[in-house]
């Protein structure tokens, strides 16, 4: 028996330097607030921890769990896309974009054209390369019927296929609850303060993996 044991994720061994690094996170909407605090987390860590760029991480919403893979998907393919033709503003193609109704980064569906301006001026000023990681972030919790395990097979599929299909690091950022107190508890917003924030160790393997990804061998 291991008395020192303690559950988590045991930092890299060697440091993770993510300032030339460019991340993905979208969250869903649904169990908002116990999401932002994972969102919170890992951008605390990415930045704090692995020198991420502020300015370098963009943040997309959807509605639910289910719409995740999609948006990571098309996100990614955009930001290639638009990387390649060497653009300066990622969300410039509005016909990749089209139907897809993400919001910005502060939570609404919508927003008005001063706004969007807003945001892609603030956009402008990080790394315009594709992305090299995303963090996919959801809560699903679940109810009294059946739809929780169809949605947690389908997300974790989808969002495992997005990774494999694409080349690119996708970490499933996405809790999977029998009931809202270890929701709470694995955001590290619980009532005794004995939980942790998984969003903090997403954030530091978004950074492990795609320094991975690149790395020669």
């Amino acid at each position: 028996m291991i008395d020192d044991f303690h559950k988590g994720l045991e930092p890299a061994s060697v440091p993770q330097d993510g300032s030339d690094l460019r991340i993905l996170i979208v969250h869903t909407r649904w169990n908002s607030a116990i999401v932002q605090g994972l969102v919170a987390g890992a951008k605390k860590a990415m930045i704090e921890q692995h020198k991420v760029k502020p300015e370098n991480i963009v943040i997309e919403s959807v509605p639910g769990a289910y719409e995740l893979p999609f948006a990571a998907k098309k996100l990614l393919e955009v930001s290639q896309i638009r990387a390649a033709e060497g653009a300066s503003d990622l969300m410039g193609n509005v016909n990749l974009l089209d139907g897809l109704n993400l919001s910005s980064p502060t939570g609404t569906t919508s927003a008005p054209s001063s706004a969007k301006a807003s945001t892609t001026a603030t956009s402008s000023a990080g790394n315009k390369q594709a992305f090299d990681a995303v963090i996919c972030i959801g809560v699903l919790i679940k109810g009294s019927t059946m739809h929780f395990e169809y949605i947690c097979e389908a997300v974790t599929q989808g969002i495992m296929r997005v990774g494999l299909d694409s080349g690119v690091p996708v970490i499933f950022g996405v809790l999977t609850c029998l009931n809202e107190e270890q929701a709470l508890s694995r955001a590290g917003m619980d009532k005794d303060g004995k939980g942790h924030n998984h969003g903090l160790d997403w954030g530091s393997g978004a950074v492990e993996m795609a320094l991975l990804k690149s790395r020669p061998l």
